[in-house]
């Protein structure tokens, strides 16, 4: 599966201005996703009681860290993907039809399991503002307990029955771990191109995305059109989710990021904003961001030059401006179901996934 858009540059002139027109950062954008979790409140505590229940073990160290994941809050994006996904195509009410609850669970442990593993790969000491279970718990439990949610998420799948829903959750896993590997691949290499970033967080961001917003179409039996669609919206979405995060590790405040500002910058991770920066530099920047990011020789106050040059070639713009393309693809993509609420609201959700950057 490859990225989701790839516009020659006459029709990408032609989306940026409709994204433009249609992307303001209005009251609706910024409340779109409590509003969407608002319309699925019933869904998603069915989805939060699934969630605390299998987190549940006798190992005590287990729901001991879970607790504290729980405690960290976090939007519960992916797993309100499939849950929309499966309202928007019809599948039925009533406690007898809960396989999307389920698999929302089972959404959410895939992520869960992975922030775990990330944060012990990227020695992070904060997630969500609050502090990361591996500087709570050690490493040691962290990777342990990530190996037990990604086992829980395969026991949700066996649980659910389907094959098919089986076969696109874990292609979605095992593409997560590519994308990590290729990320790991492409540190301190200013020599990848922006399609190999493009590649990066499609795999570690994008892939589940889609898959979310893909099985909701399947537990409700709908055509295949309608998953493909659901899919494409999942996988810009989440293209556009992942630019706008990259964008905010070098213009949010650590109170809005929920991780300590300038983490990609220390770590010599290869975003877009570092990749536009580097490529509008003169030679002297450019010697600047191969010594602080190739050979990761950092001073303390080479965060702030970074922040400078970054902010001096409008990397941040030229990063949400690509963000805002993908986000009009999602919300195209939706265009093949009816208008509703519902399709409106998650049409919102790609508007406000960008307005979090401007």
């Amino acid at each position: 599966m490859g990225v989701a858009v790839t516009l020659p540059e006459s029709e990408r002139t032609a989306s940026a201005k409709n994204a433009e027109s249609s992307d303001p950062v209005t009251e609706s954008a910024e409340t779109a996703l409590r509003d969407l979790s608002d319309y699925l409140g019933d869904d998603m505590a069915a989805c939060n009681r699934a969630i605390v229940e299998r987190m549940d073990s006798p190992v005590a160290l287990i729901p001991q860290l879970a607790a504290h994941l729980v405690a960290a809050g976090g939007k519960r994006l992916r797993p309100l993907l499939t849950l929309a996904a499966a309202r928007l195509c019809d599948y039925p009410a009533g406690p007898e039809h809960q396989r999307h609850v389920s698999l929302a669970a089972c959404v959410e442990f895939i992520h869960t399991a992975t922030l775990l593993h990330d944060d012990v790969v990227d020695e992070s000491l904060l997630r969500r503002g609050l502090a990361s279970a591996n500087a709570v718990f050690g490493n040691k439990a962290s990777v342990l307990v990530g190996d037990f949610l990604f086992a829980r998420s395969f026991q949700l799948m066996t649980d659910d029955g389907s094959l098919k829903v089986m076969a696109i959750l874990s292609s979605a896993s095992a593409t997560i771990a590519e994308g990590e590997v290729l990320q790991m691949s492409t540190q301190n290499d200013l020599s990848t191109s922006v399609e190999q970033y493009l590649e990066v967080i499609h795999g570690k961001t994008a892939a589940l995305f889609a898959a979310a917003c893909r099985v909701g179409a399947v537990v409700a039996e709908r055509p295949e059109a309608e998953e493909l669609a659901l899919e494409s919206f999942g996988t810009n979405l989440g293209m556009a989710f992942q630019l706008v995060d990259d964008a905010l590790d070098y213009a949010a405040d650590q109170a809005v990021l929920g991780k300590t500002v300038g983490d990609d910058f220390r770590e010599g991770k290869i975003t877009l904003p570092v990749l536009a920066a580097y490529a509008a530099g003169d030679e002297e920047e450019r010697v600047f961001w191969r010594r602080v990011i190739e050979q990761s020789e950092q001073a303390p106050e080479d965060l702030d030059r970074a922040l400078a040059l970054i902010a001096k070639t409008d990397a941040i713009g030229v990063t949400l401006d690509r963000a805002a393309l993908y986000a009009q693809a999602a919300r195209d993509a939706l265009e093949i179901f009816p208008d509703s609420r519902l399709r409106r609201l998650l049409q919102d959700t790609a508007a406000y996934t960008v307005s979090r950057g401007r």
